[in-house]
């Protein structure tokens, strides 16, 4: 089976088959050498970086949301490289949640990333509402959730949806074009946590009408840890003053009028709020050639194989120590990862570290395993498998203690 053509180009973890992609991509040489070439403008430039060099930093978030408009389906307008994810989703919130004419509640869903949650019921406590106004679409297996309880749940008193796209335990892919078409018949605006599928598999946010999104760049992107987030608006709301506004979000053209009425720009570059983490967005200079290169078909074809070869080495050489891979299987309903569960998946995966595996545990018996489709290799894959295998025949796992550590 051919190698990823990338893959030379990441620093692994020495002696290591790096399976936690989902959680933080590694670093290649090319996002290096951005971030070095950014360092070398403020060394040549000091203050002038900001409108010198090969890439002045007054425009860069408008610049790179160009760049990264292709890997969410979006206009080049519509997307802007700011923020992380969970302040985004604190700007977008505080703007498309609009309570009135007893539409109140925001819809989210029971498995959602914790952050979600926690930003949706601060906004509610800040519009004058309680918890009792956040509705949670529940899961009958504690793993995916079915797209038709939600649109059930899309009732009268909703006022706004925010979903992931992929729920990031299981990595189930939610039907957001069949979601969004719900909530706009029933007059409700939604819009997606896009963190755990930008750069693992295609979007198409604006012919889909999904109102809007937000992501981290620090996965499947390969940003750097806490890198610079994004989002997207769709053009339609461009005339939407943000819920929360900062001298970043002005119109270029008087920005530096220093002004105190505030003149908006007219694209998605108005979410922004203070002035941009130049240093944490520069590794994305060089991470987006590669997208640029390999484009997010090839990407998602290839990362369907990986996670489908994987599963198939679990099913055949597995299948006498009770791991259950709880990912849907369908191609079209899995993400970027495998998910496995395991009563022992605390000490396995701790086990799996030992033998020069970094997987993902998740608390209480979950292992996410991710072949990420730019560097990782079906070797990468065969051999997880092996020291799996390895670590459960010879109970290695009993060696180490059942508890989790803070990042596992």
């Amino acid at each position: 089976m051919e190698e990823i053509t990338f893959r030379d180009e990441f620093y692994f973890p020495e002696g290591k088959i790096y399976m936690d992609g989902n959680s933080l991509g590694l670093m290649s040489v090319r996002a290096e050498k951005a971030v070095k070439e950014i360092m070398d403008s403020w060394k040549k430039y000091g203050i002038d970086g900001w409108t010198e060099g090969e890439n002045p930093w007054f425009t860069l978030s408008e610049r790179l949301g160009n760049r990264m408009a292709p890997l969410v389906g979006a206009f080049p307008e519509e997307v802007t490289v700011t923020g992380s994810t969970t302040s985004n989703l604190h700007q977008l919130t505080a703007t498309f949640y609009r309570p009135e004419r007893g539409r109140t509640k925001i819809l989210a869903d029971a498995l959602a990333f914790p952050t979600d949650i926690y930003a949706l019921q601060s906004q509610l406590l800040l519009k004058g509402y309680d918890e009792s106004h956040l509705v949670l679409a529940e899961s009958t297996d504690g793993h995916t959730i079915d797209e038709d309880t939600i649109i059930q749940a899309m009732t009268g008193d909703i006022s706004l949806v925010i979903l992931p796209s992929v729920l990031y335990r299981s990595g189930q892919v939610l039907d957001m074009e069949k979601l969004t078409a719900a909530a706009h018949e029933r007059g409700i605006t939604i819009g997606f946590d896009l963190s755990h599928s930008i750069g693992a598999l295609p979007h198409r946010l604006s012919e889909w009408g999904v109102d809007f999104a937000f992501w981290c760049n620090y996965k499947y992107v390969n940003a750097g840890p806490g890198s610079v987030g994004g989002l997207y608006i769709n053009r339609e709301h461009f005339s939407e003053t943000p819920g929360l506004t900062g001298w970043f979000g002005s119109d270029k053209n008087s920005q530096f009028d220093m002004e105190h009425t505030y003149v908006k720009a007219a694209d998605s570059g108005a979410y922004q709020l203070g002035t941009p983490h130049v240093l944490s967005a520069a590794p994305l200079l060089g991470s987006l050639e590669m997208f640029e290169e390999a484009g997010m078909e090839a990407l998602r074809g290839r990362s369907l194989k990986l996670t489908g070869y994987l599963m198939e080495q679990i099913d055949s050489r597995l299948s006498s120590w009770d791991f259950v891979i709880a990912n849907p299987r369908e191609e079209s309903r899995r993400g970027g990862h495998v998910y496995l569960e395991h009563p022992e998946a605390a000490r396995i995966t701790k086990a799996l570290k030992a033998e020069g595996v970094i997987p993902d545990f998740r608390n209480p018996n979950g292992i996410r395993l991710a072949p990420t489709a730019l560097y990782n290799t079906f070797e990468d894959c065969f051999q997880t498998v092996t020291k799996l295998k390895e670590i459960m025949e010879k109970e290695k796992y009993k060696a180490f203690k059942n508890e989790r550590d803070i990042i596992a």
